[in-house]
């Protein structure tokens, strides 16, 4: 740091104290970390470190002279500068005076977008509570914590099945949510960033809000409606819809030549103000979804607000993955290998399906991926919602749907609708399990399919949050344990034709692979996020 340096703390805190960057710079301030420290002995020895201008400013241009990319936070109406003679440092300082710091460091602690609900009715007073916690030594990962456990007793009183229990599930539901945009806030309050809150931020969301659909269902059972099903829908839902985003942000992260006429629409009603409101509420992001879920809990029945939630998030997918499926179709734009990559990470195959990849490859041309892929889902999901339970024929779907796994990644996914591959691929795991665990009729099937499924997207889950952090997808050893999408598949129908005649059977062997899943991925999940090498992150991104 120059010790010329005029302006605010706060911008000194964004150079000096994000862990998130190897590399971070402001006017007269350089802070680098371990990755970034040769560099930095590069670049003081250069002759680029020497010469007119702060010291600072010109190591951190010699150290991007190396390769090595310097983050420079923007900071708005905040100061940094490195006055040269005495009317330059009172005309800074008269900036700094103009400022109110505090006010500045509140507004930048919210995200710059975020829907409606969570914009006007959450965070302008949750910034406040984030202020409060930082003032009070508080952690982020702290209040992430206090909020999936609020959650958690909201599931608990929505299981009692009592309307008192309902009502105060509504209530500890949205004090959850208050919770979760506040450890958002207090991380950029407070830059504390962090490889724990990394991971916690990344799961709790849908562990918290899983974890509640399965306390309604709960409570809907203690008086006679099983609605199991309609659970296990919300979440699968959920979670494709949620794959349709990451998977196409992904496969358009560092595209070229990206236009399209659909994008440069979108670009347009972003002008006009309200209809950017409109457009994201009605896909229901997390903020209206968790305040619909706490109304109608505490005024209706568990079945209604399940109805509710599925028609409003199935209208979202359909509004979004279609504008996505146009802007796909009429951009003009080569996908690059890191995004075919990130795809083929995505689609979670199994050794079934990698190894007929392998014996296909430079010989699957004339294959359409997602082509292929569409038409093993279709084969998958309609033959396990039409054939009987344990039907022998459904064992040779799910063989048929293996092969057209291996053909759909036997190429590089680099085709423009290719991102619709992984949720493809989740819809017909997920729904082959609900179908069997459905037709099975009995009790214990469909909370058994619920445990696998949440097991699953666990691992999905955490998959796209390690790629997000730069460092690739979980390892192959793991993904071939727990044996791929289509290994998952193919056992989960070979375990109904075995436990045909013994269907009170099937429930145990859905908990033991829900289980066997669950134990595998948590146990390598919690070692990879508390690790050092995993990316210091915060999640500014929260799916919808």
């Amino acid at each position: 740091m120059d010790t010329a340096f005029v302006g605010h703390v706060h911008a000194l805190r964004l150079a000096l104290t994000d862990p998130r960057f190897d590399a971070c710079a402001v006017t007269g301030a350089l802070s680098v970390q371990a990755g970034a420290r040769e560099a930095l002995d590069k670049a003081v020895a250069t002759e680029g470190a020497h010469g007119s201008g702060p010291y600072a400013d010109r190591l951190a241009a010699a150290v991007e002279a190396t390769g090595t990319p310097v983050q420079r936070p923007e900071l708005g109406s905040l100061v940094a500068a490195v006055p040269a003679d005495a009317d330059e440092r009172a005309a800074a300082s008269a900036a700094v005076a103009a400022v109110d710091e505090e006010a500045v460091r509140l507004r930048s602690a919210v995200k710059s977008r975020d829907g409606f609900f969570t914009t006007f009715c959450i965070s302008p007073y949750s910034r406040y509570i984030a202020r409060w916690c930082a003032r009070r030594g508080l952690t982020p990962n702290q209040v992430t914590t206090a909020s999936l456990i609020t959650a958690l007793i909201a599931a608990g009183c929505a299981a009692t099945g009592e309307r008192w229990g309902y009502v105060a599930a509504g209530v500890l539901l949205i004090v959850s949510f208050v919770l979760d945009c506040t450890d958002g806030q207090l991380a950029r309050y407070s830059l504390q960033y962090s490889t724990m809150g990394a991971w916690l931020d990344a799961t709790f969301d849908r562990a918290k809000e899983y974890s509640f659909y399965a306390g309604l269902a709960l409570g809907a059972a203690r008086n006679g409606d099983d609605v199991w099903g309609l659970a296990l829908g919300a979440m699968i839902l959920m979670t494709c819809r949620h794959v349709v985003d990451f998977s196409f942000n992904e496969a358009n992260h560092d595209a070229t030549a990206n236009t399209s006429p659909t994008a440069a629409l979108s670009d347009r009603l972003d002008s006009v103000g309200w209809t950017v409101w409109v457009r994201r509420m009605i896909i229901l992001p997390i903020g209206e979804r968790w305040a619909m879920i706490a109304v109608l809990t505490a005024l209706t029945t568990p079945r209604i607000v399940f109805y509710a939630l599925i028609a409003g998030c199935a209208f979202g997918a359909l509004y979004t993955t279609a504008g996505r499926v146009l802007r796909s179709l009429t951009r003009k734009a080569r996908r690059t290998d890191r995004a075919a990559q990130a795809l083929a990470d995505l689609t979670d195959s199994g050794p079934l399906a990698e190894l007929q990849a392998r014996l296909l490859r430079g010989r699957s041309g004339s294959f359409g991926s997602v082509y292929v892929a569409a038409l093993g889902t279709v084969l998958m999901a309609g033959a396990a919602l039409y054939l009987p339970f344990g039907d022998p024929r459904l064992v040779a779907v799910a063989v048929i749907y293996a092969v057209t796994a291996g053909l759909a990644v036997a190429a590089p996914l680099k085709g423009a609708l290719d991102w619709l591959i992984p949720p493809l691929f989740r819809a017909a795991e997920y729904v082959t399990v609900l179908a069997l665990a459905a037709k099975a009729d009995v009790p214990g099937a469909l909370p058994a399919a619920f445990g696998l499924i949440a097991a699953v997207a666990y691992h999905h889950y955490d998959t796209v949050y390690r790629i997000r952090g730069g460092t690739g997808a979980p390892p192959h050893w793991l993904v071939r344990t727990i044996g791929g999408h289509e290994g998952r598949v193919l056992l989960t129908t070979v375990l109904a034709a075995v436990l045909v005649d013994r269907a009170a059977d099937f429930p145990v062997a859905l908990t033991a692979l829900a289980v066997f899943v669950a134990l595998v991925v948590l146990v390598e999940s919690i070692r990879f996020w508390v690790s050092s090498g995993a990316p210091a992150v915060h999640d500014e991104g929260e799916p919808a």
